[in-house]
């Protein structure tokens, strides 16, 4: 009971601090991919805690076809540290090169579910019709719209009501159901 008492915050800890910097990292690279206003205050926000670890990595690993691969292999290379931290915690040893195979899969999931979250929040503010010049509406404008505009086109607007949005979070989770346990299952990944 000891050892699980400690365990226990240390892998909340863990899992809370690299989590959310690796979504940070995750959203740069979605904002920079869907060409997101980055004068935008939130995108000044996330470019600024992001920034300090990825100028020098910038140096070594230049983008391609605007892609920030810099900011991909930062990702990866974090997931694949908090794994390894999570594996001691949780007793599995020190397994560096297993948890980079690891990390592919969680980084695949984390990159929908941050979609399928910006989705939910678009449905949610479209409820209360919010300003459109709000930094926040654009942000997720331009963050889901490559999901939605496809949506859209294959089921238009049925009197008024839009249900691209539905569509495109039931394709996202298929996607995650159908998707991830394999890769799960082919790199050995414990979580």
């Amino acid at each position: 009971m000891t050892e699980a008492y400690f365990t226990n915050p240390l892998i909340f800890l863990v899992k809370t601090l690299f989590g959310l910097y690796i979504a940070l990292i995750v959203i740069r690279f979605l904002l920079q991919w869907v060409r997101a206003d980055f004068y935008n205050p939130i995108s000044q926000f996330v470019v600024t805690l992001t920034s300090p670890v990825l100028r020098p990595l910038r140096k070594v690993i230049p983008g391609y076809r605007g892609f920030d691969l810099a900011s991909l292999l930062l990702a990866w290379l974090l997931k694949a540290v908090e794994l390894v931290l999570l594996g001691v915690l949780l007793g599995l040893g020190l397994q560096p090169l297993a948890a980079l195979a690891w990390a592919i899969p969680a980084l695949i999931g984390l990159v929908i579910s941050v979609f399928l979250f910006a989705i939910l929040i678009r449905v949610i503010l479209s409820w209360v019709n919010p300003d459109p010049y709000n930094p926040a509406v654009d942000l997720l404008n331009r963050l889901t719209d490559p999901i939605l505009i496809p949506a859209q086109r294959l089921l238009p607007p049925i009197s008024g009501i839009d249900l691209s949005p539905m569509v495109a979070m039931i394709a996202l989770v298929l996607l995650q159901m159908l998707l991830l346990p394999p890769l799960r299952a082919l790199t050995g990944s414990p979580f």
